[in-house]
């Protein structure tokens, strides 16, 4: 019921969003729709090699839609990224819109191509999300089990991984990254089906002792996770979208706590990025939108400034 939970209480703070006049001018329009800021991150996996240093930068949630995510915004968002100089590029996915409210569509040749200006050495890579497997490019047209969003990343030069893992490398270094089919999604006559990812199926790509980077959608997944893997990247929670204490304080008994930033457990790191676009409503109060900067790396050995 975790969709449903979420769908309400973003409905709900939608709506005292639209009753504040103050509050609503800047949350409805000044910050979903014009502010970006970039998040650093630095991870040491405890099992990270030493001389592996890679440097990500993490798109999730774009939600094209017009006026709050048009191509335009999004083709700007992607030459951000690249000014960053990564060697990789991940996108989590809900590239379709998340709501109808003043919205007009933005169809999947239109952001994809925005997104094909993208560049990293070692390549960009998606995964999908729920958005995109439920529905079109709005929530009020009609789905497609997400080929559309598929062809468009293709099209692109986006390698979409679905319960798939490759195998990269960097200055000499080996490592692999895998990425989940979506934990909410299902063919359109089975909405909320049980979800198609399959984590045993996707660890078992994996064939030696190299680090793993494993890409979701949502952050669920996160405590079944095993050690195995160095990092886990998420997106879906949009990071609560507003950022006020009450509210805050519910979004993380929704999400047992799996709700934005760096988390540690077990020796195990999450990263789940605020996103960038809108979902339920086009509203987001002191949680811009952003795009996540990954440094990872080894520890430094003890003493060691």
């Amino acid at each position: 019921m975790t969709h449903l939970s979420r769908r309400l209480f973003l409905q709900t703070v939608g709506g005292a969003a639209w009753a504040t006049a103050g509050f609503g001018s800047y949350a409805f329009a000044f910050e979903p729709g014009l502010r970006l800021k970039v998040t650093p991150y630095e991870v040491t996996p405890p099992n990270w090699p030493s001389a592996l240093k890679l440097r990500a930068v993490v798109l999730a949630d774009i939600h094209a839609c017009d006026p709050w995510m048009p191509a335009a915004r999004v083709r700007s968002i992607a030459e951000l990224s690249n000014a960053l100089q990564p060697d990789i590029v991940f996108l989590l996915g809900d590239f379709s819109g998340g709501h109808t409210i003043l919205t007009e569509a933005v169809m999947p040749d239109e952001w994809g191509e925005a997104l094909s200006v993208l560049k990293a050495p070692l390549g960009v890579y998606a995964v999908l999300g729920n958005h995109d497997w439920l529905h079109g490019p709005l929530p009020n047209m009609p789905g497609d089990d997400a080929a559309g969003v598929r062809n468009a990343l293709r099209a692109a030069n986006i390698r979409v991984l679905e319960n798939d893992a490759v195998r990269l490398t960097k200055d000499g270094q080996p490592f692999w990254l895998a990425g989940l089919g979506d934990q909410l999604a299902g063919p359109k006559d089975r909405p909320f089906g049980g979800g198609v990812d399959d984590l045993p199926g996707t660890l078992a790509l994996i064939t030696d002792s190299a680090p793993v980077i494993m890409l979701a959608h949502e952050p669920f997944v996160f405590r079944r996770m095993p050690a195995r893997v160095d990092l886990t990247l998420c997106g879906h929670t949009h990071g609560g979208q507003v950022n006020l204490p009450h509210v805050q304080a519910r979004y993380a008994r929704a999400f047992s706590n799996l709700v934005y930033g760096h988390i540690i457990e077990q020796n195990r790191n999450l990263i789940i990025s605020g996103g960038l676009g809108t979902s339920h409503v086009p509203v987001r109060f002191m949680r811009p939108p952003e795009l996540v900067e990954v440094a990872i790396s080894a520890a430094a050995p003890n003493g060691d400034s």
